[in-house]
């Protein structure tokens, strides 16, 4: 059974010779080489141009265009450039030659031919080109490789980069934290029954994921129910980052909150990481909310839908995890109907209200808070002050407290200061005289009524009564309207 030589490579010759193209065109072949012919400078450029030989064996002298200026013209042809030449002469001059090597050849035999030295010449320039054409294709392929690597590894630095930044600043803020957690309390005082009833929903609320809107008076520890919250969820292991909307500069919320690339804006030197991004996992607290100027609104309404935002200058999306809890001393129903703030934006956010009482209407917890604040201060100060006098506790609380906790706090650190005996005495600046803040605390109550019967449109009882928004048996709610004055709007169908 016959086999089929194996093709070692295409060769052109180019001879006007008969005799020598006899020679090789019997030889050739029988060496498992296709052969074609070319009897012409002329022809030879033709044919090279469509058969694209692997070698050419070029004679020097022939009549038109001889072989080296054949050779030149095809060395300036990009399509023929890299062919390996080999010239064909009877000349032995070494001049000759070195025309030869100058024109482009790679080698040259003499005629007449030694079929040896034939095979040996052409085997060895067809390897060296196969050589040459397996190391371009080697070299090619290793230099995508460098490309795409180096685009993998640009790419991975970037994320390392930003990963960097993210701890870094995450560091920076648990650091603040820390230094912060010196002047601030997370204990939660007292035991009255609206603030038991106000921590008995933040227990419900912190086993969710949904957003809390924490609403409340200047001074009620919104931030301390925001951490409460965070501290009895699934997220506590992740950080709580606090933003209060109203200590960033208007044209710094967006950044602030969702970060931005380097160069999106004049003194943007480096990327920074936002709120969100820091926050991702764990929980943000959005400190008076209702600051937040409308184009951070929108931004902000995409997140909690979306769960996505953009840093500023960035087309990049970044997908976040974060649970949001809100506060606000503003009316938002108010500030929504004045076209103040995007009723969308509240509906997302009003999911879990929260309410917290004022100070007033915790009375009861006075002594507790005077009494955590004083072991407080005095540690600090260096000083022992053992309590406050009885007649001192009975200005604290016939006072109705404007400021809440943060002006009693205040009040009782002043006092502290100030103090040269183990018992607190207030002086000047202290809380107003007992008369004054009694009128003081009728006239708030009585605004406290009024706000709760508008917003149940006069109705006293039932689940959206004035009486259950205030806490308050129904008859003991009619007890003090009647003895503030004040007048009810629609009807209470109790006192038809």
């Amino acid at each position: 059974m016959s086999t089929q030589p194996v093709n070692r490579g295409t060769i052109l010759i180019v001879d006007d010779t008969p005799a020598n193209l006899r020679v090789l065109v019997d030889y050739l072949p029988q060496q498992g080489f296709k052969v074609l012919v070319a009897r012409s400078g002329e022809q030879a450029l033709e044919q090279v141009r469509h058969a694209h030989p692997d070698l050419i064996l070029l004679d020097v002298v022939m009549p038109g265009l001889d072989g080296f200026e054949t050779c030149r013209r095809l060395k300036a042809d990009p399509r023929t450039r890299e062919i390996p030449i080999i010239f064909m002469t009877a000349l032995s001059d070494t001049s000759d030659k070195i025309r030869g090597f100058e024109a482009g050849a790679v080698d040259y035999v003499l005629k007449p031919f030694k079929h040896e030295e034939i095979l040996a010449r052409v085997t060895t320039h067809l390897t060296l080109r196969q050589l040459q054409a397996t190391l371009r294709e080697t070299n090619d392929h290793l230099e995508q490789r460098v490309i795409e690597r180096t685009a993998e590894l640009e790419r991975v630095l970037e994320e390392v980069e930003d990963l960097k930044n993210r701890l870094q600043a995450e560091n920076v803020y648990l650091q603040e934290e820390i230094r912060l957690e010196h002047h601030n309390f997370r204990e939660i005082v007292g035991s009255s029954p609206a603030l038991l009833k106000v921590l008995e929903q933040v227990e419900t609320v912190a086993r969710s994921n949904s957003t809390v809107l924490v609403l409340g008076e200047t001074g009620t520890g919104k931030e301390l129910i925001a951490r409460a919250i965070h501290d009895r969820s699934r997220r506590r292991d992740r950080p709580l980052v606090k933003v209060n909307c109203t200590a960033i500069a208007g044209g710094l919320v967006e950044s602030e909150l969702f970060g931005h690339v380097k160069g999106a804006f004049t003194g943007a030197v480096n990327r920074r990481v936002g709120r969100f991004e820091l926050a991702d996992g764990g929980t943000i607290f959005l400190d008076e909310i209702g600051e937040l100027p409308p184009e951070a609104q929108v931004k902000l309404l995409r997140v909690l839908q979306e769960r996505e935002f953009e840093p500023v200058g960035s087309s990049k999306t970044y997908q976040v995890d974060v649970r949001v809890v809100a506060a606000t001393n503003r009316d938002l129903d108010a500030e929504v109907r004045e076209g103040r703030f995007r009723s969308d934006l509240y509906y997302r956010l009003n999911v879990l209200p929260l309410e917290l009482p004022p100070l007033r209407e915790r009375l009861q917890d006075i002594a507790a808070l005077v009494n955590f604040f004083l072991q407080r201060f005095s540690r600090d100060l260096g000083k022992e002050i053992r309590g406050v006098g009885r007649g001192t506790m009975d200005r604290l609380l016939s006072y109705h407290w404007p400021g809440n906790i943060r002006e009693l706090k205040n009040l009782v650190e002043r006092a502290a200061v100030l103090a040269t005996g183990p018992i607190l005495v207030f002086g000047d600046g202290a809380p107003l005289s007992p008369a004054t803040t009694a009128k003081r605390t009728e006239e708030a109550e009585g605004r406290l009524i009024e706000a709760s019967l508008e917003r149940s449109a006069g109705v006293i009882e039932g689940p959206h009564g004035a009486a259950k928004m205030l806490g308050l048996n129904p008859n003991t709610l009619r007890s003090r309207m009647k003895r503030l004055g004040v007048k009810r709007t629609g009807r209470d169908p109790a006192t038809k």
